[in-house]
C-alpha cells in the first residue's frame, strides 16, 4: 500500500468516524465516499478496520488498568467515554447486523 492509499484510509476513517459523532444511525453513513470499496472492499472491511481499531485501544486500556488497579469495565467505559462515535458506530453497526441475520426468511 503506498502513503497516498494510507492517508486516504485514514481520511475514509475519519469521515466516516466524523459522521457517526453526529448520528451513528444514518443509513447513509458510508455513502459516496470514493475510494472505499478499493481501499476496504466496502463498508464491511471498513467496519473490520474500526473493530480493529476498538480492539487494539482497547487492549491497551486494559493493560493500563491492570497496573492502575482499576477494573476491565471502568477501563472499558473510559475508553467509550474517550471515543463515543466509534463506539456507537460499532454498537449500531454489529446491532443491525446480527437483527438482520436473525430475521425471518419469508
Amino acid at each position: 500500500m503506498s502513503w497516498e492509499d494510507h492517508h486516504l484510509r485514514s481520511d475514509i476513517v475519519r469521515t466516516v468516524l466524523d459522521r457517526a459523532a453526529l448520528d451513528p444511525n444514518d443509513p447513509a453513513l458510508f455513502s459516496g465516499i470514493p475510494q472505499l470499496e478499493r481501499l476496504f472492499g466496502g463498508p464491511e472491511g471498513l467496519l473490520l478496520t474500526l473493530r480493529h481499531r476498538w480492539n487494539n485501544h482497547l487492549a491497551a486500556k486494559l493493560d493500563q488498568a491492570f497496573t492502575q488497579g482499576q477494573s476491565e469495565v471502568e477501563a472499558y467505559l473510559e475508553l467509550s467515554a474517550e471515543q463515543p462515535a466509534l463506539r456507537a458506530l460499532l454498537d449500531r453497526q454489529y446491532r443491525h447486523r446480527d437483527s438482520v441475520a436473525a430475521a425471518p426468511v419469508r
